[in-house]
């Protein structure tokens, strides 16, 4: 049952939406409060950790200690990435909704309406909550960051923030101000579209080739070769073992740094 407990929960954890994954576990049956107890203890652990020790442990009750470093390495590496994605699309689908939240900001504002009301209406114009929240406390409540932000969100936030300081203190017209912000968030996600669109196939040829080693034990086992043995048996075995790994690990890391700057 804790098996079963934990797989569900794991594929409760990784399916888009934390609103949906807390409303499919409330709607669970009769275990749904030990289902929301286990996500509420993951959820505060790293996907790399968690991944990283699942992967481990398999790997070490189905073969060797070598095999079960090598594994749970891999695995963490492999959630980082992907929780470094998943991050990026997050900000990026943050920064479409505070666009369409300002060029409401701004529609309002030219409109006559009140600077508070004018915010609230165009907090509710954005998909996206959070930032139609912080939107609203930009524009209510500016304060200084007193730094640099740590996203483009947050950039883009303090910019609003500062605008409506100098707009109270002056008399500028906030509306101006308010739509260059947006014109700039709206060239910000055309162009990171763009260039996503433009490196899409040298991201699938190097997915390719990372999986071509796969591939290799594959076709190996399929003629009687029996590689895996020799990878984790053998003592030149565990050796070209870590070497092919450290190896795969150093161009997979290559190529998305050769990709993150293009994408800069």
């Amino acid at each position: 049952m804790s098996a079963g407990l934990l797989v569900l929960s794991a594929a409760l954890l990784l399916w888009p939406g934390e609103r949906s994954a807390r409303a499919r576990v409330a709607g669970a049956g009769g275990e749904s409060a030990s289902l929301a107890q286990l996500m509420a203890a993951t959820r505060c652990v790293p996907l790399p950790l968690m991944t990283g020790t699942a992967a481990a442990s398999v790997a070490a009750l189905l073969s060797t200690g070598l095999v079960a470093v090598v594994s749970g390495l891999c695995a963490g590496l492999a959630g980082r990435a992907w929780a470094g994605r998943r991050r990026a699309t997050r900000e990026q689908a943050a920064l479409g909704s505070l666009a369409e939240a300002l060029g409401a900001l701004g529609a309002e504002l030219r409109s006559g309406r009140p600077l508070e009301v004018a915010a609230r209406a165009a907090a509710a114009a954005g998909a996206d909550e959070r930032c139609g929240r912080a939107l609203v406390t930009a524009v209510c409540v500016p304060e200084e960051t007193g730094g640099l932000a740590a996203t483009p969100v947050d950039r883009a936030l303090a910019r609003i923030s500062a605008a409506v300081r100098l707009s109270g203190r002056t008399g500028c017209s906030l509306a101006a101000v308010v739509g260059a912000v947006e014109d700039d968030l709206r060239g910000r996600v055309r162009q990171t579209e763009e260039l996503r669109a433009a490196t899409a196939g040298p991201r699938a040829s190097a997915s390719l080739l990372a999986g071509l080693p796969l591939l290799g034990l594959l076709m190996g086992s399929g003629v009687g070769a029996d590689p895996w043995h020799v990878l984790t048996a053998t003592g030149p075995g565990n050796a070209l073992l870590v070497a092919g790994v450290g190896l795969e690990i150093a161009g997979i890391t290559w190529s998305g740094r050769l990709v993150q700057r293009a994408l800069r």
